[in-house]
């Protein structure tokens, strides 16, 4: 969130941050985003007895905010995409998907496996989100190097730096109408 913002105030990035949700109390980006001026609500998993409940509730406040986009970016619980936010809805994962990804696989879990694999690339990607944990359609993807000395911290703070560069890509190519899925695939236009 954060680096959209230094990217919006930049002129880098054409896009306006029109709400913040977040699943649960306590976490940084809260403050953060209150900090910044922005519109946040927490809409918390637990308080909901399914999946499509809480999802419901999230998407409910994007329609309000009459969002065109949605970003997921450090947000860990599935949610069930409505039929009006298909391909609208996109994720960043911090691994070259389909490597290291799925349920249980983020942050530094991903990180860790990729170390211990013994890998020599990793990266991140944006993807458009579905119903499926890191499952959609790629949009843009960044690999760096795994290095000998790499720890779990250096390794992901390389990864964020693709992060910041890679997720703003993709919400250019979609604000551009640069994107477009045919039989399943995504081209970019």
């Amino acid at each position: 969130m954060l680096n959209f913002l230094d990217k919006i105030r930049a002129g880098e990035l054409n896009a306006e941050i029109a709400i913040v949700i977040a699943s649960r109390e306590g976490i940084a980006g809260i403050e953060r985003a209150r900090t910044a001026g922005l519109p946040c609500e927490v809409i918390a998993r637990k308080q909901f007895d399914s999946t499509e409940n809480f999802s419901a509730a999230i998407f409910n406040h994007c329609r309000a905010a009459q969002v065109d986009l949605v970003t997921l970016a450090g947000f860990l619980s599935l949610i069930h995409i409505p039929s009006d936010f298909q391909h609208r809805v996109l994720n960043i994962h911090p691994s070259l998907i389909p490597a290291f990804c799925g349920h249980g696989f983020h942050g530094h879990h991903v990180h860790e496996a990729v170390l211990n694999r013994g890998s020599k690339i990793s990266g991140c990607t944006v993807h458009f989100a579905d119903n499926e944990y890191d499952h959609g359609q790629i949009v843009v993807q960044r690999a760096v190097p795994v290095l000998e000395e790499d720890t779990p911290d250096t390794l992901a703070a390389r990864v964020f730096s693709a992060e910041c560069e890679a997720y703003p890509e993709a919400i250019r190519l979609f604000a551009e109408g640069r994107l477009a899925i045919t039989e399943g695939r995504l081209r970019r236009l």
